[in-house]
């Protein structure tokens, strides 16, 4: 419970708000259940609470530093969004998950950020966890592994076309909360002198279930009534360059966007850093950027060992090292990284070991 954990103000979706971003209801601010209504989307939510937390800070606290968490449970499923949004990506992804793939490989390469082989899709993996019963729910239009995009029936292919543009949707809609968001801390003079990070927990997903109200066949695909995933095909194009999906530990799995923006703060500008991070140094740097040396001990506990380092030095230059010794274990999946060097194996699988 953040309230219980220093946080002044929250919103809770944790409750029905994991498997329907349109049911407002188990969900409560600072507490309280909200009131019900017909228009909720919980990213818009969120989004929203966030921008008035800020506006009530600068209102009444505006000599003190914030510390704001904005935990956007978008592009997670079901696949949910404003049918006007839908609508608006609905032609992007015709071609398939194929030409997606090779075309976010050849932008990635020209743009610096990775420069590996792609490699073929894994036609042999499908979701983590098999739910034959969602599959038969879910329609003839749903596959479990991502055959060649050529290979699926019309039918597969406009099915598929469209859960990419209800995920593309859902992002878009998050976009729009974090530009409101960067709108109110420029209302409030503090944009330039704000470390904003923006991350990602894991890679994309290939899991496929059915939960909450289920999914019918009949509703509009992205709508309250359906329950969606993005599946092994597009997740793999998703995760592009890298191998496997989210539940793995393979950089698919693990691998993720950082963004860095603190103008005051940071020199550089624009600039690409290649060296490994994880989110255990966020902390750190925030300590480090707030001048707090030690931490007080919380309810009678003692601060946990700090395991990450702070990333200013990073920030500063791509040169900078960050000598770190990081391992992974999910569901079985297990990896170990020490500079280049990664160790990984699937469940109940050997190890292999990698250069990256």
């Amino acid at each position: 419970d953040p309230l219980a954990c220093g946080f002044d103000r929250s919103l809770d979706v944790t409750g029905k708000g994991q498997s329907n971003f349109f049911d407002s209801s188990g969900v409560t601010q600072e507490g309280v259940a909200i009131a019900p209504t017909e228009n909720f989307y919980a990213t818009r939510a969120i989004g929203e609470h966030a921008v008035a937390c800020l506006a009530d800070h600068a209102a009444n606290h505006g000599e003190n530093p914030f510390f704001q968490y904005v935990a956007f449970t978008a592009p997670h499923f079901p696949l949910h969004a404003p049918q006007e949004l839908i609508q608006r990506n609905q032609k992007r992804y015709e071609t398939g998950w194929n030409i997606m793939q090779q075309q976010r490989h050849r932008q990635l390469t020209a743009a610096g950020i990775t420069n590996c082989p792609l490699p073929s899709m894994e036609l042999d993996i499908g979701p983590p966890y098999r739910f034959p019963d969602a599959i038969a729910i879910l329609g003839a239009g749903e596959i479990e592994r991502p055959l060649p995009w050529v290979e699926l029936t019309r039918l597969q292919q406009n099915f598929q076309a469209t859960k990419m543009a209800i995920h593309a949707a859902m992002i878009e809609a998050m976009d729009e909360q974090v530009g409101l968001i960067l709108q109110q801390l420029a209302a409030m003079n503090a944009l330039e002198n704000t470390l904003i990070v923006f991350t990602s927990d894991n890679g994309a997903s290939a899991e496929i279930m059915v939960r909450g109200e289920g999914h019918s066949l009949t509703a509009a695909p992205g709508s309250r009534k359906t329950f969606l995933s993005l599946g092994p095909g597009w997740s793999s194009a998703c995760n592009t360059p890298f191998r496997r999906h989210k539940t793995w530990v393979h950089e698919g799995g693990i691998a993720t966007s950082f963004i860095a923006h603190w103008p005051q703060g940071i020199s550089a500008r624009g600039q690409l850093r290649h060296q490994a991070v994880h989110l255990i140094d966020v902390t750190p740097t925030v300590l480090e950027i707030a001048k707090i040396d030690s931490v007080e001990p919380w309810n009678n506990q003692p601060p946990p060992s700090m395991h990450g380092k702070s990333l200013l030095a990073a920030f500063a230059d791509g040169r900078a090292t960050l000598e770190e010794q990081l391992w992974w274990c999910h569901d079985g999946h297990r990896a170990v990284r020490e500079g280049n060097w990664k160790l990984v194996a699937c469940k109940g699988e050997p190890w292999s070991l990698y250069h990256l």
